[in-house]
């Protein structure tokens, strides 16, 4: 079919009306094979083209979507060296090219999806979208309160980190038509959220427990139900628009987690602090007062013109020098008037700042003593 504009195809699919189309691309909502469309003048195949809205294929009648309950001995892969039997042996469909979803190893059973929709799988299977995988475990005997602890919490195998999502105790499944009584000793439903390679087996293997019988029994929201073991069926419409919801879903939810490239430029800016030269200045921190020359100050200079004396504290407190009278002048060599209660001239004035104590005043009644004779 030859090329065709976005709009009309979306149209003509049921999608929507052509105006509310044009709004889908110009938003960058629609995507042809993997690349976002946001020109009116875009177009495409509908025979040959992935055209996707929001995630979710428009031309879905073109793609097949199958459920198999897998039994042991089959193996997941479309073409095997040792020409062993597959899982696509099971479910004879003509010349349709589909792969599986996911993995299941030879010794496991149960719920395997296949499809030859790309998208859908990716979404199902990546590791971020964290897609909920459901297994029934039979084991040889049932692990401790710690054990079960421990698997939710992480235990390491040959160097790699696996955990479950959830893990409880379970009650034996009831057989079959035509099967036996599985025989296990004791049973556990484990959730995991990624595909690793023989993941289930191995967490359990680290904490000393057998893995006897393993089953998957959920995918998202599609269960295995009453579908016996290889049997298959194809999938109804309203099972397909859950297994996209609970992908888009997951997808949403591992967005929202990563923080935006402002926030964490935000994030690493408060953690490395102001850059020189840049940014908002810090606020300056207030000078501190000088210091008063108050009394009681020890170590203070005194202010020129007075002379300091000890205090009660025994600290020098400065004293203002004695006024002078009009016209009174010192003796010579003498640095001011003797002190009051003196019997004799006052010594000269000590250096400024060094502290002396007074000497003690003579009494009135005494006479100087004049020299020796």
């Amino acid at each position: 079919m030859a090329d065709e504009r976005l709009q009309k195809i979306l149209s003509n699919a049921g999608v929507s009306s052509r105006r509310v189309a044009e709004e889908l691309i110009l938003t960058g909502r629609v995507t042809v094979n993997g690349d976002v469309q946001t020109t009116l003048g875009a177009r495409a195949d509908p025979d040959t083209d992935e055209i996707v809205v929001d995630g979710v294929p428009v031309l879905r009648q073109r793609y097949r979507y199958f459920m198999l309950n897998k039994p042991v001995g089959f193996i997941t892969t479309s073409n095997d060296e040792m020409d062993r039997e597959t899982v696509f042996d099971l479910v004879p469909i003509g010349d349709i090219q589909l792969h599986t979803v996911g993995r299941l190893d030879r010794d496991s059973e149960g719920l395997v999806l296949l499809t030859n929709d790309g998208h859908l799988t990716d979404l199902l299977t990546h590791p971020r979208y964290e897609v909920d995988k459901e297994y029934l475990v039979g084991l040889d005997s049932m692990p401790g309160q710690r054990d079960l602890q421990r698997l939710v919490r992480g235990v390491e195998h040959e160097g790699e980190r696996l955990r479950a999502s959830s893990v409880q105790a379970a009650t034996p499944p009831s057989p079959g038509l035509g099967e036996e009584n599985p025989g296990a000793a004791s049973w556990l439903v484990l959730v995991l959220r990624e595909g690793k390679n023989r993941e289930v087996r191995r967490m359990l293997e680290a904490i000393g427990k057998k893995v006897l019988i393993l089953r998957r029994i959920r995918v998202g929201p599609l269960h295995l139900g009453p579908l016996g073991s290889g049997a298959f069926r194809e999938l109804t419409e309203d099972e397909v628009v859950a297994l996209y919801s609970a992908a888009k879903q997951a997808e949403t939810r591992e967005e929202a987690s990563v923080p935006s490239r402002t926030e964490r430029r935000r994030t690493i800016g408060s953690l490395e602090g102001p850059k020189e030269g840049g940014g908002k200045p810090a606020e300056a921190r207030p000078k501190a007062a000088p210091r008063s020359r108050a009394a009681g100050h020890r170590g203070s200079t005194p202010a020129p013109g007075s002379s300091p004396s000890w205090g009660a504290s025994g600290g020098a407190t400065p004293r203002s020098a004695p006024k002078r009278g009009a016209g009174a002048k010192s003796p010579p060599g003498s640095a001011g008037p003797a002190p009051r209660g003196s019997g004799r001239s006052a010594p000269g004035r000590p250096p400024a700042g060094r502290p002396v104590a007074p000497k003690p005043a003579q009494r009135r009644d005494s006479q100087p003593r004049g020299p020796r004779p």
